[in-house]
């Protein structure tokens, strides 16, 4: 199954067997074996290369986290007494914002667990978490890929931003259709919060000018601090901009809000130090309602 992995992943046998330390002869046969004990095939062989069957991704997903659990069997069993450690990825805005106190606290409780963090797109990070390449996520998406798990451990608004200067100044609150009076400087398409707006003007039928799309919120909100437009943006990104009065904030007339999720794999075995950690998002969840 080791052998099949490789072979999934890398799409070639010649990539598995350098992967593996085999020769490709070796590798070839252990597929063989697996489609004659099985009586199906697992790749369809073109010419020299080679791609996974309807049944090959089906059975992937099975072997991918027998392997897994076979992994970890392997080294807790060996290794009793050794520090443990779970591997977490993060979206850029949860990795910015929470995942450093969450792995301080957490650290702080079991001293003797290692956390291993990658922040990246959301996406990216669910890819990793389908490839076991990732124990547990925490992003701002809602996944649609059956074999995830999800569940909101958090809620963060969305947040109306102008300069200090701006005509808004003032107001209790605002309405999308007075902010779309307003060139709009904007996150780029594919983020959750640009989304989330877009989604909002679609329901109410309204459209805006975009005069700045930008992956940076620093580039946004200094944007914005300069006069050049409005923007809405979660809270989460731009707490400490308005703290620090860089920018005013305005309340939506009808608030926006979007889950922060915590995502696993549905086949993934969830060891006592992950629900330690999953527990540790809600309370922090729940503190910062």
């Amino acid at each position: 199954m080791k052998i099949f992995v490789a072979v999934f992943q890398h799409s070639s046998i010649t990539k598995a067997a350098t992967e593996l330390h085999l020769v490709q002869p070796s590798v070839s046969l252990a597929i063989k074996e697996l489609e004659t004990y099985y009586g199906v095939q697992l790749f369809a062989r073109i010419g020299r290369h080679i791609s996974p069957t309807q049944c090959g991704k089906e059975f992937y997903g099975y072997a991918l986290h027998i392997v897994s659990l076979f992994d970890d069997m392997e080294t807790k069993i060996k290794n009793w007494d050794a520090v443990g450690t779970i591997r977490i990825g993060t979206s850029i805005a949860i990795g910015t914002h929470i995942l450093p106190t969450l792995i301080k606290q957490f650290q702080l409780k079991y001293p003797s667990l290692t956390i291993q963090a990658v922040v990246g797109k959301s996406g990216d990070i669910e890819q990793k978490i389908l490839d076991n390449a990732l124990d547990l996520g925490l992003i701002e998406s809602n996944p649609a890929h059956p074999d995830l798990c999800v569940f909101p451990f958090m809620q963060d608004r969305m947040c109306a931003i102008i300069a200090n200067d701006h005509p808004l100044v003032g107001r209790e609150n605002v309405s999308l259709s007075q902010l779309v009076q307003y060139p709009f400087l904007v996150r780029e398409k594919g983020s959750a919060g640009r989304d989330l707006l877009d989604a909002s003007c679609s329901i109410r039928q309204l459209s805006y000018h975009i005069l700045l799309e930008s992956a940076s919120t620093q580039a946004i909100v200094k944007a914005v601090s300069e006069g050049l437009g409005v923007a809405i943006l979660p809270y989460l990104l731009v707490e400490r901009d308005i703290q620090e009065n860089v920018v005013k904030s305005l309340p939506l007339c009808q608030p926006l809000q979007r889950d922060l999720n915590a995502v696993y794999h549905k086949s993934k075995y969830i060891t006592p130090n992950m629900k330690m950690f999953l527990s540790l998002c809600q309370s922090y969840g729940k503190d910062h309602l």
